[in-house]
């Protein structure tokens, strides 16, 4: 009785769907129980820099990737709160982080899906969020922050890069309270090679203290 009993569990265990997926870095991640030390910042970048927002249905020779999106949310929180610090600033450049592994899907999809993506979402980030010391549950704060930053820079990428009318766009996103012009920069779709750079470049300048560094240096002058 206990031979087929081990027999079953063994069975059972060799013909379940693997969940893991293995990075460049050689890190093995576990999708449905992610671990913070099998998250690697290299490996966020490339995959960022790999995923096409809008499904890439954006203008121009290049994708507009998660990474780009990525970066121009973190200016824009910044712009609309100067104030924020490492913890504020890491969370809005890694808000979209999962989407390394698990893809970037439009809106309408996430909602017809369910739960259950968003439950692997969530707890996927919450290991990336814990990998560099930041809380795995955001305070409200940060959060509300981070979805304003989100929608206007989901406005700003559909009426200057996926052919939405600027009507369509405030119909679905809200009209922003800060002007486009700032962020032409971010805007502007990149190479791979480009937006992994800079994804990486800016981690480790928030990571470091060099941003408020030279805040502080600036106000002091």
């Amino acid at each position: 009785m206990s031979e087929k009993r081990t027999s079953s569990r063994t069975a059972t265990k060799e013909t379940a769907p693997r969940a893991w997926q293995r990075m460049l870095s050689g890190r093995r991640l576990d999708l449905l129980d992610p671990s913070p030390l099998d998250i690697e910042i290299e490996d966020i970048a490339h995959g960022l820099a790999r995923v096409a927002r809008w499904n890439g249905q954006t203008i121009g020779p290049h994708i507009f990737s998660v990474a780009q999106h990525s970066l121009l949310v973190e200016k824009i929180a910044a712009t609309l709160d100067p104030s924020i610090g490492r913890v504020e600033r890491l969370f809005m450049l890694l808000h979209d982080a999962p989407e390394y592994v698990i893809g970037d899907m439009i809106s309408p999809f996430k909602a017809a899906i369910g739960e259950g993506y968003k439950s692997v979402e969530n707890r996927i980030l919450a290991a990336i969020l814990l990998r560099y010391a930041l809380p795995a549950a955001p305070t409200p704060a940060i959060t509300q922050l981070a979805k304003r930053a989100d929608r206007m820079a989901a406005f700003f990428e559909a009426v200057a890069l996926a052919g939405f009318t600027r009507t369509e766009a405030e119909r679905i996103f809200g009209r922003p309270s800060i002007p486009a012009h700032l962020f032409e920069q971010e805007l502007s779709p990149a190479s791979v090679e480009e937006s992994q750079t800079k994804f990486l470049n800016r981690f480790r300048m928030i990571d470091q203290g060099v941003e408020q560094d030279t805040q502080r240096s600036e106000e002091a002058s």
